[in-house]
């Protein structure tokens, strides 16, 4: 057989295109939009909070990919091009660098200016995202308790027996937090036993809720504006007992119109049970088809049940 007389320089060129030509069919392979690719994982945002939290996720991913691409390829050329000739003689070094200056502060300064960038965008996205207005337009009350959820709205108007207007989970009711579409709102986080955490994924956001915030100064509230409506699953992100897995909420966000007369309807008397409307009966009277379903859509009840489960294998 003949002498292969391609170069190394042609047989790495093939394999780069060879990668890359793989890298394209796995892309279009997977039906992804570039939208879809760019958020690398991450679900669609509902706030303009989250846009921003996931545009410095991008841009991470992205720099971090580049790294990784230089690395890389820096392994993969000195394992193609440095290996050991037959010329070489037992105990020979390859060439040594460490007395190269130009080359020591280039290992040294590149990594502080790419710790100094992503702290400066860090840092910017976190204080717009923390940021909070004086006066919002909507505050709720999150109470966490094990192992449910209890909203209040104090900025409402009081329901016809002089309380807050309140919605409370069961084992066998998600309670619904019904908020509007383009207001600001602002959550004020408590604990009423152990430490848990609210999380809706679509906030691209989450923050642990404490027993006694004050006590401990920690920052317990924070306000985002939820720019469509729609129902989006909220749960509990840190393992705070038994039943923590079961321990979801849903985030259902009305127009502004319809969200003013789910509170209306929330301090009125129900003819039937003699009772101010609950959650479910106020969006079942608004009568606006799936977006004011009376019960969760996202995520259902868990079974508290333990004498339903059997004995494996």
């Amino acid at each position: 057989m003949g002498r292969d007389e391609r170069t190394p320089a042609s047989r790495s060129a093939k394999v780069g295109k060879v990668a890359a030509l793989a890298g394209l069919v796995a892309l279009l392979a997977t039906g992804c939009s570039g939208d879809e690719v760019l958020r690398f994982g991450w679900p669609v945002g509902v706030t303009k909070e989250s846009e921003d939290m996931r545009v410095l996720w991008t841009w991470s991913v992205i720099a971090a990919l580049a790294v990784g691409v230089v690395v890389w390829g820096l392994i993969f050329w000195s394992v193609a091009f440095h290996r050991k000739k037959k010329s070489d003689q037992p105990g020979d070094l390859p060439r040594q660098f460490q007395y190269n200056v130009p080359l020591e502060l280039f290992c040294v300064v590149l990594p502080l200016v790419m710790v100094c960038v992503l702290f400066f965008f860090t840092a910017t996205t976190e204080s717009k995202v923390l940021a909070k207005e004086p006066n919002p337009d909507v505050t709720v009350d999150v109470t966490a308790f094990q192992w449910n959820w209890e909203f209040d709205y104090p900025s409402a108007p009081k329901d016809a027996n002089g309380q807050l207007i309140r919605t409370v989970g069961s084992s066998s009711e998600i309670p619904i937090l019904v908020l509007p579409a383009g207001k600001r709102i602002q959550y004020n986080l408590r604990s009423a036993d152990v430490i848990h955490s609210f999380w809706v994924p679509e906030f691209h956001f989450k923050r642990d809720v404490f027993p006694d915030p004050e006590k401990n100064n920690q920052d317990s509230s924070f306000q985002n504006t939820i720019d469509r409506t729609g129902a989006f699953v909220g749960r509990c992100a840190e393992l705070c007992g038994t039943y923590h897995s079961g321990m979801n909420f849903e985030v259902r966000a009305l127009p502004a119109d319809q969200f003013d007369r789910y509170i209306q309807l929330r301090t009125q008397i129900n003819p039937a049970t003699g009772q101010p409307n609950t959650t479910a009966e106020a969006l079942a009277a608004l009568n606006c088809g799936e977006l004011c379903a009376p019960q969760a859509t996202t995520t259902k009840p868990f079974n508290t049940d333990r004498t339903l489960r059997t004995q494996s294998g």
